[in-house]
């Protein structure tokens, strides 16, 4: 099996792929959270004050940060379906519309690996390659023994038993396509 060259990313990391216009449409809707909130207590008629302050603030702010949370997620499902080569448009409406955020849901289980490129000459590749299919750039640290993919980590080559001390050819890591 051969060894993956995609480096993991942190969170941080996903997070900077966020465009602004999804925080500036999250912030707008808790500002529409707030207002709503206010509305609600200062149009209340009726004689038992079911719309207190006590009551509205943490629904408002529970509500507010729901409603965040999924605006955000909606611009991440925008930005990552870009970067991986598929339809933003359309997996960003689906996460928009089907409902209880299962469209979310099924961009996280149906979304394809992340499209990496090539160090040498810039080619498309796909994560676990060996080598580039236009240049033959070596991708993955490989035994010299038996040729196969091992971590450069590794002291021995867990198929053929080789000592890979100095002996590993290391790879030269893609960098994953930030477009």
């Amino acid at each position: 099996m051969p060894v993956k060259s995609e480096r993991s990313t942190r969170f941080a990391d996903e997070i900077r792929i966020i465009s602004p216009w999804a925080y500036g449409i999250a912030a707008l809707g808790v500002v529409v959270v707030v207002v709503a909130m206010v509305f609600a207590h200062f149009t209340d008629k009726s004689g038992d004050r079911f719309f207190t302050l006590p009551v509205l603030v943490p629904v408002g702010l529970l509500g507010a940060a729901a409603l965040v949370c999924y605006i955000l997620l909606i611009g991440y499902v925008n930005a990552d379906a870009g970067r991986r080569g598929m339809s933003r448009i359309g997996w960003t409406l689906l996460a928009m519309f089907v409902p209880n955020a299962l469209g979310v849901v099924l961009y996280f289980v149906l979304r394809k690996p992340r499209v990496l490129t090539c160090p040498q000459c810039d080619a498309v590749i796909e994560p676990g390659f060996g080598f580039c299919p236009r240049c033959r750039h070596r991708l993955n640290a490989i035994c010299p023994q038996c040729q196969r993919g091992v971590h450069e980590s590794d002291k021995f080559c867990p198929y053929c038993s080789a000592d890979l001390g100095s002996g590993v050819n290391p790879p030269s890591v893609p960098v994953a396509n930030r477009s």
